[in-house]
């Protein structure tokens, strides 16, 4: 059937409880494929990164890239799960056209790692345990480009376009548990987790897990069941969502779907979905296969991987301190609140901030300027923080001149403009700018004194004893000086100047 209205999302809390599982693909940063030695790099004509094996050629043969294996690893041991002593790859058996080989390297009933967790923190400080079935390897396939028809969809389009320098790339699957007694928080559940997933990923270094660039996609698997049952109800997967925010849309939208389709007496299809940007919608993709109808069977062309338990445990005291961890003692450093640390992370300003201290700056001058005026520039250019076109150490040296009365902060706003610009560093920008403060007692006492005399019914107030006009005095003469002035000193003089005779 099809549901043109949803139901509200507090009724369908009301009579529901979601049950959600979650796979996340990660693409891994390796120099060259999971199974060939084509190169990964983005950006290359199409088709022009393959080869015999990544394009399934007969009589090509396979061979492991360790530094997936490695990454696996330690992505397993971040996870809190245990590494398989014995393992192998098996093949996945489906045609479709971005898969030339007509079936996908993967790892079935034997991963890698399995039985974890990863404890994620909401955003008023509530943590919450997800569990984790498994991580496994597998490759990824190749990209379609649909041309024609009205969606970029292959339903409607005309013609196909098909790159295979993708084809190949190392993937890890991360697949949780089914995530139970999360309630009307359950989307903001799904949003925590790959956000907290993917700060993981980019703590370990074995991804940059861009997000809009599909180096990390969420598959967000959904079902409800009516409050006191046990049996989980039919699920959908809302495939390859691509941001924070559309992972938590997805959630919400399929439970307001389920809820509308349960409610009137209709039946829950397992099917895969598309989300839509555009309105936070889904709709419908394909009937979704269970596991047999993808026939898989070890993949006889590769070796099993057996890691020994010294390299685990090597790879174990390598890791980094974990990001929650590490955001809790940085919040603890700086003094801030849980709230105020949350909205760092959800800038993507933490990295920055903690580099800018490294390079000489106070946390406060750090978090203030990377939150503010540059989250502001990068907002409007449509960026992450760390794409704007500024260093940390410029940052810390932007501090440094406004501590020394070098510059105030609309000079240090322009400075910034100058530097995003392109026009060099702090220093330099200043130096071409003419932005430094005024500071010599002569040239500000000339602009003191000719705003007392062209303000002498603010000058008299002042005499008069009603010190917080001086406001306007000191306004006048930061327009007199294109706003390089000690504003500090400026209010001095001018109190000095006007101050009751006796």
């Amino acid at each position: 059937m099809t549901v043109t209205e949803l139901a509200s999302y507090e009724d369908a809390l009301d009579a529901y409880d979601p049950v959600m599982g979650l796979e996340v693909h990660v693409e891994l940063g390796t120099r060259t494929k999971m199974f060939c030695g084509c190169a990964t790099g983005l950006g290359a004509d199409a088709n022009s990164q393959t080869c015999p094996t990544c394009l399934g050629m007969p009589g090509s043969l396979p061979v492991v890239n360790a530094t997936g294996v490695e990454s696996a690893i330690r992505i397993g041991l971040a996870l809190n799960c245990d590494i398989a002593e014995w393992c192998r790859f098996a093949r996945k058996n489906y045609f479709y056209p971005d898969m030339p080989k007509n079936f996908q390297t993967s790892q079935y009933d034997e991963p890698i790692a399995f039985e974890g967790y990863l404890d994620v923190q909401l955003e008023d400080g509530e943590v919450f345990r997800v569990g984790i079935e498994r991580a496994h390897m597998e490759e990824d396939t190749g990209k379609s480009t649909h041309i024609g028809g009205a969606t970029g969809r292959i339903h409607g389009a005309s013609h196909s376009l098909l790159d295979y320098n993708r084809a190949g790339i190392p993937l890890i699957e991360i697949v949780t548990k089914p995530i139970e007694g999360a309630g009307a928080r359950a989307p903001e559940v799904a949003k925590a987790y790959v956000a907290e997933l993917r700060e993981l990923i980019r703590a370990l270094g074995v991804s940059d897990a861009r997000m809009e660039m599909g180096q990390l996609r969420c598959d967000v698997n959904l079902s409800l069941r009516p409050h006191g049952r046990a049996a989980f109800g039919t699920r959908s997967e809302t495939k390859n969502v691509n941001s924070l925010r559309s992972v938590e849309r997805a959630a919400r939208f399929e439970i307001q779907r389920h809820a509308a389709v349960l409610d009137s007496g209709g039946t829950i299809l397992q099917e895969t979905r598309h989300f839509h940007e555009e309105d936070g919608s889904t709709t419908s993709g394909r009937i979704k296969e269970e596991a047999e109808d993808y026939r898989y069977f070890p993949e006889p062309d590769l070796v099993p991987v057996a890691p020994s338990r010294e390299w685990v445990e090597e790879l174990r005291a390598e890791l980094p301190e974990l990001p929650r961890l590490r955001r809790n003692r940085l919040r603890e450093e700086w003094g801030i609140s849980q709230h105020e640390m949350q909205s760092a992370l959800n800038a993507g300003a933490v990295g920055l901030i903690v580099a800018t201290i490294d390079a000489g700056a106070p946390a406060d001058q750090a978090r203030k300027w990377w939150l503010g005026e540059l989250a502001r520039r990068a907002n409007e250019e449509g960026l992450e923080l760390a794409d704007l076109p500024i260093t940390a150490e410029q940052v810390a040296r932007l501090s440094e001149l406004v501590a020394e009365g070098s510059l105030n902060d609309k000079l240090a706003r322009q400075t910034i403009e100058g530097i995003l610009a392109g026009e060099g560093t702090p220093d330099e920008v200043v130096e071409k700018r003419g932005l430094k403060v005024v500071s010599d007692e002569g040239a500000l006492g000339t602009a003191v004194d000719e705003a007392i005399a062209g303000n002498a019914a603010i000058a008299d107030k002042i005499r008069g004893g009603k010190t917080a006009a001086a406001g306007a005095l000191v306004g006048a003469v930061m327009k007199a000086t294109r706003g390089q002035a000690d504003a500090g000193r400026v209010r001095e003089l001018i109190l000095e100047r006007l101050a009751p005779s006796e």
